[in-house]
């Protein structure tokens, strides 16, 4: 097997400073479309966690409901990366402070999984929480500690 036998799953969270209706957040929220359509544009992209708002601000995956997920799946870590690092989402990125609290732990978790599965947020879950307990391994991982996809 080789990676293109292998599509890359994503989770990241992390908890607002304020609630989403709240000032604090405006900018934030008038640009997850604009970021949400910048995503599905770029090549590799196969899917994003999303409700009927468009967007995932209301699927609260967890007991904090100032906790917000996304999710996405993307044909290679290359073309998650090229999003992230490489387009428009950057400058999004560089305000992350503005919007959210300091992560204390990993805030970010990626695993593979084969073309059409699409993942399920206890699934992500799990998998955020065992790189916390286990750190980076072929069963989650980072950016930083990337790993190929296992037979």
């Amino acid at each position: 097997m080789n990676s293109q036998d292998f599509h890359l799953a994503q989770l990241n969270i992390g908890r607002t400073r304020f609630a989403v209706d709240d000032p604090g957040m405006a900018d934030f929220m008038a640009g997850l479309d604009r970021i949400n359509a910048l995503a599905e544009a770029t090549p590799g992209f196969v899917w994003r966690l999303q409700s009927d708002s468009g967007n995932a601000t209301d699927i609260q995956a967890f007991d904090d409901p100032r906790l917000l997920v996304n999710m996405s799946v993307w044909e290679s870590i290359d073309a998650l990366r090229g999003y992230v690092y490489q387009s428009g989402h950057v400058d999004f990125l560089r305000r992350r402070k503005e919007w959210f609290d300091a992560a204390e732990t990993p805030f970010q978790v990626l695993w593979w999984v084969v073309p059409g599965h699409i993942p399920t947020v206890s699934e992500a879950k799990e998998r955020l929480e065992y790189l916390s307990v286990h750190g980076p391994t072929p069963h989650a991982f980072t950016f930083r500690t990337p790993f190929p996809p296992q037979p």
